[in-house]
């Protein structure tokens, strides 16, 4: 890939960390915030379905350009499942599509089948998903009752920890992979379990690196003017520090930033952030010999 030369920008540029509320839509908050901050180019890092609730990472200007790093990172919630019930969507939002009793469970037969679910799984992704079949989206066909083969998925759950047990109620801690999809992991719990069950709650607490604390509600938000919802974005950096950094002499920045290749870097080979005399110019590829060239660069204020 071959990065252009760097700009001057006068437009703000960062990252959001919102708390969306239940009951709306991820590109709905976006297009909140964007008119809040009067940011026009922007992005958010990963779908949340309006009855989930909690962290949603918007990038704003040059920050869109480390919005995949974002999408591809893991996330973490906290989940309610409702055991006995299974829905056409695998929500609470769904239709009904059966009723069975719950068994007793205490919480060690919970935990043996909890356990099954831990480290890398397949998972057959929801008809209720933005996943296409044949050119259309799943949820298109599923709104005209269509269902379709979905092949499974391979995904990974880091964690999950039981928090909360009062039948039929499932409280679940959950830390996974990009891809994971929670409806269905509580739809297998739920099979597993043998009764069934569908997501009744849904909050995000973890896009890494960055967590729900550090979030700013929506309504918080609507009481800002420009300057002080603006004041509240992260440097788009901060959504990279997984990545190794190397410091350019003012010189090297330059011939960096208008797309040369820079000879002699020291430094581990592969993606790193560059800066030049303190100033993030953005990402570039250093290989074993120690030549590093931009990928993506980043314009600078």
């Amino acid at each position: 890939m071959t990065a252009s030369r760097a700009r001057k920008t006068d437009t703000p540029s960062g990252i959001l960390l919102l708390d969306k509320p239940s009951g709306l839509g991820s590109n709905a908050a976006l297009g909140r915030a964007k008119r809040l901050l009067g940011i026009k180019k922007a992005g958010h890092t990963g779908t949340l379905d309006p009855m989930a609730s909690g962290l949603l990472a918007l990038c704003f200007g040059e920050a869109t350009k480390v919005a995949g790093f974002l999408l591809d990172a893991d996330k973490a919630y906290l989940a309610e499942a409702t055991l006995g019930i299974t829905t056409d969507s695998e929500d609470a939002e769904g239709e009904v599509l059966e009723r069975r009793p719950v068994p007793e469970l205490d919480e060690a037969a919970i935990e043996a089948v909890l356990d099954r679910f831990r480290g890398p799984i397949e998972q057959v992704p929801p008809m209720h998903s933005a996943l296409k079949h044949q050119g259309k989206r799943l949820y298109e066909l599923a709104r005209k009752g269509e269902t379709v083969e979905r092949p499974p998925r391979a995904v990974v759950i880091h964690a999950l920890k039981l928090i909360g047990w009062q039948s039929p109620v499932l409280k679940l801690d959950v830390r996974c992979s990009k891809g994971t999809y929670i409806r269905s992991l509580v739809r297998d719990i739920g099979e597993a379990l043998g009764c069934g069950a569908h997501l009744s709650a849904l909050r995000r607490t973890l896009s890494e690196p960055f967590s729900i604390d550090k979030a700013i509600g929506l309504a918080d938000l609507d009481g800002l003017d420009v300057d002080q919802a603006r004041s509240l974005l992260i440097p788009p950096d901060q959504a990279l520090l997984h990545l190794p950094a190397v410091e350019l002499e003012a010189a090297l920045a330059r011939r960096l930033q208008h797309g040369q290749t820079l000879a002699g870097i020291d430094g581990e080979a592969g993606l790193v952030r560059a800066y030049g005399e303190g100033e993030f110019l953005g990402i570039a590829t250093l290989d074993e010999s120690g030549h590093l060239r931009a990928r993506r660069l980043f314009a600078t204020a």
